[in-house]
Protein backbone atom coordinates (compact mmCIF):
# COMPACT_ATOMS: atom_id res chain seq x y z
CA UNK A 1 0.00 0.00 0.00
CA UNK A 2 1.26 3.51 -0.82
CA UNK A 3 -0.04 6.73 0.48
CA UNK A 4 0.00 10.25 -1.24
CA UNK A 5 2.37 13.67 -0.02
CA UNK A 6 0.64 16.56 -0.14
CA UNK A 7 1.85 20.19 0.32
CA UNK A 8 0.41 22.44 2.56
CA UNK A 9 -0.98 24.65 0.00
CA UNK A 10 -2.71 21.45 -1.44
CA UNK A 11 -4.24 20.67 1.62
CA UNK A 12 -5.55 24.20 1.81
CA UNK A 13 -6.95 24.61 -1.72
CA UNK A 14 -9.04 20.77 -0.64
CA UNK A 15 -10.42 22.13 2.09
CA UNK A 16 -11.20 25.33 0.34
CA UNK A 17 -12.68 23.50 -2.45
CA UNK A 18 -15.03 21.70 0.26
CA UNK A 19 -13.17 18.25 -0.66
CA UNK A 20 -14.00 15.08 2.00
CA UNK A 21 -10.92 15.00 3.81
CA UNK A 22 -10.05 14.08 7.67
CA UNK A 23 -7.19 16.46 9.01
CA UNK A 24 -5.19 14.61 11.85
CA UNK A 25 -2.42 16.29 13.51
CA UNK A 26 -0.49 13.35 15.40
CA UNK A 27 1.68 15.84 17.89
CA UNK A 28 1.46 15.86 21.39
CA UNK A 29 -0.80 18.14 23.10
CA UNK A 30 1.73 20.21 24.36
CA UNK A 31 2.73 21.34 20.94
CA UNK A 32 -1.30 21.27 19.63
CA UNK A 33 -1.38 23.78 22.29
CA UNK A 34 1.13 26.49 21.04
CA UNK A 35 0.02 26.13 16.99
CA UNK A 36 -2.88 23.88 15.83
CA UNK A 37 -4.96 24.21 12.17
CA UNK A 38 -8.77 24.99 12.94
CA UNK A 39 -10.81 21.63 12.45
CA UNK A 40 -7.96 19.59 12.56
CA UNK A 41 -8.26 16.18 14.27
CA UNK A 42 -5.51 15.76 18.00
CA UNK A 43 -4.40 12.03 17.25
CA UNK A 44 -0.79 11.78 18.93
CA UNK A 45 0.87 9.24 17.63
CA UNK A 46 2.09 8.16 20.91
CA UNK A 47 -1.48 7.55 22.12
CA UNK A 48 -2.44 5.78 18.19
CA UNK A 49 -3.56 2.16 19.56
CA UNK A 50 -6.45 4.41 21.16
CA UNK A 51 -7.70 5.93 17.75
CA UNK A 52 -6.50 3.81 15.07
CA UNK A 53 -9.14 1.03 14.38
CA UNK A 54 -11.60 4.36 14.81
CA UNK A 55 -10.56 6.30 11.67
CA UNK A 56 -12.92 6.70 8.66
CA UNK A 57 -11.97 4.56 5.84
CA UNK A 58 -14.21 6.40 3.30
CA UNK A 59 -12.73 9.59 4.32
CA UNK A 60 -8.89 10.73 2.70
CA UNK A 61 -6.95 10.65 6.21
CA UNK A 62 -4.17 13.92 5.85
CA UNK A 63 -1.65 13.26 8.67
CA UNK A 64 0.67 15.88 9.90
CA UNK A 65 2.94 16.93 12.42
CA UNK A 66 5.35 19.26 12.88
CA UNK A 67 7.90 19.25 9.93
CA UNK A 68 6.40 15.33 8.17
CA UNK A 69 8.69 12.82 10.03
CA UNK A 70 5.95 11.77 12.23
CA UNK A 71 3.39 11.98 9.85
CA UNK A 72 5.32 9.92 7.50
CA UNK A 73 5.67 7.16 10.01
CA UNK A 74 2.05 7.06 10.86
CA UNK A 75 1.21 6.99 7.47
CA UNK A 76 3.31 4.18 6.49
CA UNK A 77 1.89 2.47 9.48
CA UNK A 78 -1.77 3.39 8.32
CA UNK A 79 -1.11 1.88 5.39
CA UNK A 80 1.08 -1.20 5.18
CA UNK A 81 -0.21 -2.60 9.13
CA UNK A 82 -4.14 -1.09 9.52
CA UNK A 83 -5.08 -1.91 5.66
CA UNK A 84 -5.99 1.61 5.17
CA UNK A 85 -6.07 3.02 1.30
CA UNK A 86 -6.51 6.37 1.39
CA UNK A 87 -4.09 8.59 3.19
CA UNK A 88 -1.74 11.24 2.45
CA UNK A 89 1.04 12.83 4.48
CA UNK A 90 1.20 16.64 4.74
CA UNK A 91 4.81 17.20 3.59
CA UNK A 92 6.42 20.40 5.70
CA UNK A 93 3.88 19.82 8.77
CA UNK A 94 2.47 22.44 10.61
CA UNK A 95 5.57 24.55 10.21
CA UNK A 96 5.06 25.17 6.55
CA UNK A 97 1.26 25.55 7.15
CA UNK A 98 2.65 28.82 9.11
CA UNK A 99 5.15 29.67 6.33
CA UNK A 100 2.70 29.13 3.27
CA UNK A 101 -0.62 29.19 4.28
CA UNK A 102 -1.19 31.05 7.51
CA UNK A 103 1.74 32.99 8.87
CA UNK A 104 -0.50 34.03 12.10
CA UNK A 105 0.02 30.19 13.50
CA UNK A 106 2.68 30.44 15.21
CA UNK A 107 5.91 28.99 14.25
CA UNK A 108 8.38 26.66 17.16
Amino acid sequence: MTYQHLSATQVHQMRQRGDDIVLIDVREPHEHAIAHIEGAILCPMSQAGQWVDGLDRNKLLVILCHHGMRSEHVAIALTSRFGYTKVATMDGGIDDWSCRVDPNIPRY
